[in-house]
């Protein structure tokens, strides 16, 4: 694209036009503009548009936008299989400089996008490929700097924080240290200087200076000690560590001092400088996790300003971020060796009742959050993504110090609790809050036991706080009342539900029924979670506590108010209801009413959702429902079948008549659960599916393979004669070419050449099997990941077991003379002892005894080729079945090729309930171990004195030792 005239015109309409309110304007800028994308030059004249002053502000604001987006899409490859074309390097060179001055020259809103857009680049080009930024943004810093230009500095500040955060998230390795002491070496003395001089003016602004005047300074130091955190994160660098002093007496003195002229100027005066308070908190901070050795002369001070600074803070919720990260602090250093700054008298009930509480107590912003965003309130208050909330990081601190101090924090806390459960007592209208802290204090600081959902307190009693505390809470007529109270009573009982005895709780089991009726949809939600989570306890011996009878007297009402919760305004699609309905139909004895109900509800919320899906975990549990339901009733009532497929049809129609992409794998998992469910011959309704299927077409979208291969099997298994007809074996096989000639797919071909070798007989893959061997022949020539060698070797035991060893032999032979042995030597006896799984180690281990029984017996076993390949082969068998699993195969066996994982996609996500059983081709036999040592036995009788001397000297003396301690478990000797 040419940078002329017609250009400038060109775009400045272009993106004038995508401002318009008018749809029809709007998109066709857009086309046009998308059109233009793929033309050499286009971001170079975009960003030449946005540097033209004589063009109105708007639009530079937007092609400022659109400039970063079409870096982010074509500076670099988003992955593997990008089709895009990138940007060219002659373009780039350009690009790279003209934007940091455009940057530093333009207007506050396009300065940020054009940041935004040389960060981007940043990201991929610097240093190695941009050695030029650097010196660049120093000068330009030092420019501004001499005029004291505070929009330019705190635009290269801004920018030099967004290139250096990649140092806070990519792991230590020796490129990111070599690029990390680039920077340092470049950059830290500029950052220190800039620092100091900023501090400078603040000393002598602050009080006389008005706010405009102060805020960029207050802004600019922000950014330096957000610098600070990226190049300090990795290690201590030398440069900080010579020059602390001078960082910590400026960091101390924004924590101890008060800026009047910019904290009394409005909310947003006091944010700046909260702000950088802050960042300072994160930096000391990370200095006592990371540095504490250097950091200790500083810490006293440090923590006597944090505490001084936090007795200050309001409980407004714009300081949230300052409380949080002050008390982050202060929950650092009581965890360190320095904790006996926590140990003088007095200070844990100081801490106690001037930090924990006042912070743990409920504030308006709380109430208004449970009443307008129950979504954000529960994410924080029960998913555990509140850790940055005041009311856990209080909690937290305490948790802290109790690893020193745990007598004094249980005495504290405890009698802490016991005042508020008293003050409630008094007055319970005025005072609700005090009961609502009181319980919050007992379950965050509940101790969760690792890799369970075992907790224990030693604040209260369990038993006696549930019966005394609790229970009223839940027995209470009115599931309206006070429902603040209610949520915590529910997150109470949900969280200590395994020291609640079963009486106990199916007394209450009503009440919580009764919960999912109330108003508020934290409530309802909490309720419905409390009753999931229930059903999940487990005792002794892993059997579930709760069992169908213990539901059965309300199920009816269960079902229908979990029903009914979705009508609630804001609860159509809650995930807490629909999981809990999972749950539920996964325990209670289902009649065919009830069934019948339940499918209506469920088919009717999925026509709903196919409108629009919005929340994909609402959405993957309403399946899951679907799913359980059908499995669970039709299983044990077979004439349930049809009735299923008269509700879901019309569904599973819907979703892949409107293209409801999202849905897709859902829906092919769904009616491979039910062609698994019908007894053959399959309906025709099925078999206008099965030709969709077998289309091309079908295939393209990778995230759907899963499910397709998954439904593809069903049709093989439940319809295997059907494949005789109209050529479909021969699309089947064609389908299994496509996905075994990409790693990605690789596995999943295989899955369906393994449903055709086990599912029809051989005389009918016969002619197409020479073509089977060509193409795996072909594929281990390309590429030979062990996931492949390993699906390899089980799709040719199952050939073995189910066809025979001769036809084996003679079809791989025809493909090449001889092959067969090559294979034997070079991919089945190294790989076997890798093998995996109980069904996929018996099926290889007396597939592999079939085939040396084979060769024994053969007259070719006198050829000394054929005598080692037997022995080796062996080897490998006794390996397999004598070790354990963790000495056979190592850890790490490969380096996993990139090209593995692509094609697939976060949308495909397997439906547990609709799940493959997986099948056992070998039922009849028990023990692969017995089958070997009888086999050899046997062949050893026809052949006496021959196998002795071939296991002496191929077998490993410690599998010699295997065979023969397996021979005498097993009574069988070899001659």
């Amino acid at each position: 694209m040419e940078w002329n005239p017609e250009t400038l015109q060109f775009l400045s309409q272009c993106f004038l036009h995508t401002l318009s309110p008018a749809p029809e304007p709007r998109r066709l800028a857009e086309a046009s503009l998308s059109k233009a994308t793929d033309t050499p030059n286009y971001g170079l004249a975009v960003l030449r548009l946005v540097s033209e002053p004589s063009v109105d502000e708007q639009i530079r604001q937007a092609a400022s936008v659109n400039f970063k987006n079409h870096l982010r899409a074509r500076w670099a490859p988003a992955s593997p299989d990008e089709s895009n074309p990138l940007i060219p390097d002659s373009e780039k060179a350009e690009i790279k400089a003209l934007i940091v001055r455009l940057m530093l020259s333009s207007t506050p809103k396009i300065q940020s996008q054009l940041s935004e857009a040389l960060a981007l680049i940043g990201k991929h080009d610097f240093p190695k490929s941009w050695p030029t930024l650097l010196p660049e943004l120093i000068v330009e810093l030092q420019k501004a700097s001499q005029a004291s230009d505070y929009a330019s500095i705190n635009g290269i500040l801004g920018t030099a924080n967004s290139i250096f955060k990649k140092f806070r998230y990519q792991y230590k390795t020796n490129d990111l240290l070599l690029d990390l002491k680039y920077c340092l070496d470049n950059f830290a003395a500029p950052l220190l200087e800039i620092f100091l001089k900023t501090a400078a003016l603040i000393d002598s602004a602050a009080t006389v200076s008005p706010a405009a005047v102060i805020k960029p300074l207050f802004e600019s130091q922000r950014l330096c000690c957000r610098i600070f955190y990226s190049l300090n994160f990795q290690e201590l660098p030398e440069f900080f560590e010579d020059h602390m002093k001078e960082w910590m007496t400026e960091f101390r003195k924004y924590l101890i001092s008060n800026y009047p002229m910019l904290e009394n100027s409005g909310a947003d005066g006091l944010a700046i400088v909260d702000e950088l308070r802050a960042a300072v908190c994160e930096n000391i901070n990370l200095y006592m996790e990371k540095n504490e050795e250097e950091f200790q002369v500083y810490l006293n001070d440090f923590a006597l300003a944090v505490w001084s600074l936090l007795g200050t803070v309001t409980q407004s919720s714009s300081r949230d971020q300052l409380a949080v990260t002050a008390i982050k602090f202060l929950t650092t250093v009581s965890t360190s060796v320095h904790h006996a700054l926590f140990a003088g008298e007095g200070v844990i009930p100081q801490i106690c009742q001037s930090i924990v509480v006042p912070n743990v107590r409920l504030r308006e912003e709380d109430e208004e959050l449970f009443e307008m965003n129950y979504v954000e309130f529960i994410r924080r208050d029960i998913e555990g993504s509140d850790l940055d909330t005041r009311r856990r990081i209080a909690c937290e601190l305490l948790k802290g110090i109790a690893t020193n101090y745990k007598q004094q924090v249980t005495e504290i806390v405890s009698a802490q609790i016991q005042h508020l459960l008293t003050s409630f007592a008094a007055n319970p209208v005025a005072n609700w809050k005090d009961k609502d802290c009181a319980i919050y204090l007992v379950v965050s600081l509940a101790t969760k036991k690792a890799g369970g959902s075992l907790v224990s307190t030693d604040l209260v009693d369990v038993q006696s706080f549930f019966a005394s505390v609790i229970v009223p809470e839940l027995k209470g007529q009115d599931v309206n009342g006070f429902p603040m109270l209610k949520a915590g009573a529910l997150k109470f009982f949900t969280m200590f539900r395994n020291q609640i005895s079963k009486d106990v709780t199916v007394q209450i089991f009503r009440d919580l029924v009764r919960f999912l009726v109330a108003e508020s949809n934290v409530v309802h939600s909490y309720a419905a979670s409390c009753i999931e989570k229930l059903l999940l306890v487990k005792d002794e011996g892993g059997r579930s506590r709760y069992t169908a009878n213990d539901i059965a007297p309300f199920f009816v009402e269960l079902m229908t108010n979990l029903f009914n919760a979705f009508k609630f305004p804001e609860s159509e699609e809650n995930q807490y209801i629909m999981k809990c309905i999972m749950r539920v139909l996964g325990v209670a004895e289902i009649s065919s009413e009830v069934a019948g109900t339940c499918i209506s509800g469920l088919t009717s919320i999925l026509m709903e959702v196919c409108k629009n899906p919005k929340n994909p975990i609402f959405n993957h549990y309403l399946f899951e429902s679907v799913a359980i339901l059908v499995k669970r009733t039709c299983e044990r009532d077979p004439s349930l079948i049809s009735a299923f497929e008269a509700g879901l049809f019309p569904s599973l129609q819907l979703i892949l008549a409107n293209d409801v992409t999202e849905f897709f794998p859902y829906a092919f998992q769904l009616l491979a659960q039910l062609v698994e469910l019908n007894r053959p011959p399959v309906p025709p309704s099925y078999m206008q599916i099965f030709e969709i299927l077998l289309s091309p077409e079908s295939w393209k979208k990778a995230s759907n393979v899963p499910a397709l291969v998954r439904l593809l099997q069903a049709f093989l298994q439940k319809a295997p004669n059907e494949l005789k007809q109209e050529g479909r074996l021969i699309k089947v096989l064609e389908i299994f070419n496509t996905l075994i000639s990409s790693p990605s797919t690789a596995e999943q071909g295989f899955y369906v050449l393994n449903t055709v070798i086990e599912s029809l007989e051989y005389d009918v893959i016969e002619p197409n099997i020479r073509n089977i061997w060509a193409i795996l022949f072909g594929q281990l020539q390309k590429w030979r990941a062990v996931k492949f060698l390993k699906s390899f070797l089980i799709l040719m035991s199952l050939f073995v077991v189910k066809h025979d060893s001769m036809k084996l032999v003679d079809s791989m032979n025809s493909v090449q003379a001889n092959i067969f042995s090559v294979i034997v030597k070079q991919f089945w006896i190294p790989n076997l002892k890798l093998i995996t799984g109980a069904i996929e180690l018996k099926l290889t281990a007396v597939a592999s005894t079939r085939l040396i029984c084979f060769i024994g017996e053969s007259p070719a076993l006198l050829d000394a080729a054929n005598v080692e390949l037997w022995g080796k082969m062996l080897d490998s068998i006794v390996t397999l079945l004598s070790r354990p699993e963790q000495d056979r195969v190592e850890e790490e066996q490969e380096m996993p090729d990139i090209a593995e994982n692509v094609g697939y996609t976060a949308t495909f996500v397997r439906l547990y309930n609709a799940g493959k059983k997986e099948e056992d081709p070998l039922k009849d036999i028990k023990d692969p171990k017995e089958v070997l040592v009888a086999s050899l036995a046997g062949l050893s009788s026809r052949s006496p004195g021959r196998y002795p001397q071939i296991i002496n000297q191929y077998l490993d003396p410690a599998n010699q030792a295997a065979l023969l301690q397996l021979c005498n478990t097993y009574n069988c000797q070899i001659v």
